[in-house]
């Protein structure tokens, strides 16, 4: 058995490889290294560096490696940046969505794990979002991941009676933190924590944007889950596919109950060993005031589990950030 992981030179989908390789599952990684790095990529493990649009090339790395099924981690995945770039953003994720599932077709490939998010709830009126909640994404960003959830399910009944039936799942998570290991870090210009550490190391005081919401510290409440935890989860996922295991078609990671920015900046600050006092600004336009999400159902059916607390995430990442900033 072996999978490929597209993306898989990024933050998220390296983590994927290594849990993969943990579980000695084969697996080769599909990546344009627009935002990952070749670096992530462990030594033995087959790079393929192409973008997913190249319908052609992706067809042949499935059938030159043997591939069995597909985490599909790739993707533009920055949900402000997509307001000002519908047309970038629809093409990576929903075009090559639709690239990706035609090489699978000429591949013989039928199973696929894909990555979704939660932004395809938008501003969810009710205080704990289950997978029955509807569906209202406000970004780009959000409306093409609920495509590619759309296109796995109709190529999922298209093929329901042919001889290769599409087998697919989608996790649904928010925020993902911290590190599973020293040298793979989240190097995003948009994320929460390398922004705080980014600025904590270049002797600059982090930013609470908003402080007046109806939430018991006054900051937003947001999931929050570890790299590790989320990495893993998409391995038993693949196994469960390919074992013919009945799965639905999409699942939240989610914490149950969130931690507030306030928390963050605190947990920051003892970890890091750096005293600061977080800079209050006003709301950003959008933000809701709490966003969190049950994992119940990933738990019955994926053994979903948060492993890692608050002080574990910081940690993680914070350390993974420090041997970064000696390379």
């Amino acid at each position: 058995m072996t999978w490929m992981v597209t993306g898989g030179a990024g933050y998220i989908g390296s983590h994927v490889v290594q849990a993969f390789l943990d579980e000695q599952i084969g697996v080769v990684v599909l990546d344009d290294l627009s935002s990952g790095h070749a670096s992530f990529v462990p030594d033995g493990v087959p790079l393929v560096q192409a973008s997913l649009l190249e319908t052609a090339a992706v067809a042949t790395a499935l059938r030159e490696h043997a591939v069995t099924g597909v985490v599909h981690l790739a993707g533009y995945k920055y949900a402000g940046v997509s307001v000002r770039r519908p047309l970038h953003t629809y093409e990576q994720n929903v075009t090559g969505t639709v690239s990706l599932l035609r090489a699978m077709a000429e591949a013989g490939v039928a199973s696929i794990v894909f990555s979704s998010s939660a932004a395809v709830y938008g501003t969810p009126d009710t205080d704990l979002v289950t997978e029955a909640t509807p569906t209202a994404p406000e970004s780009p960003y959000g409306e093409s991941k609920l495509i590619g959830e759309w296109l796995l399910a109709d190529q999922a009944r298209a093929t329901a009676d042919g001889p290769l039936p599409l087998r697919h799942t989608s996790l649904r998570y928010f925020n993902v933190v911290g590190s599973g290991r020293e040298d793979l870090y989240d190097s995003s210009p948009h994320n929460l924590f390398p922004l705080v550490l980014d600025a904590l190391v270049d002797g600059r005081t982090p930013r609470i944007n908003g402080t007046d919401y109806p939430t018991p510290d006054g900051t937003c409440v947001r999931d929050y889950i570890h790299v590790a935890d989320l990495a893993s989860t998409h391995v038993t996922a693949a196994r469960a596919l390919a074992q013919g295991g009945a799965l639905a078609p999409v699942y939240n990671l989610g914490s149950g109950d969130g931690v507030s920015v306030r928390e963050i900046m605190t947990a920051m600050a003892q970890v890091t060993g750096i005293t600061f006092t977080p800079d209050l600004a006003p709301r950003r336009p959008g933000d809701p005031a709490r966003i969190v999400a049950s994992g119940a159902a990933a738990a019955r059916d994926l053994d979903w589990r948060m492993t890692h607390d608050l002080a574990s995430m910081v940690a993680t990442a914070w350390r993974a950030r420090q041997v970064a900033g000696q390379v």
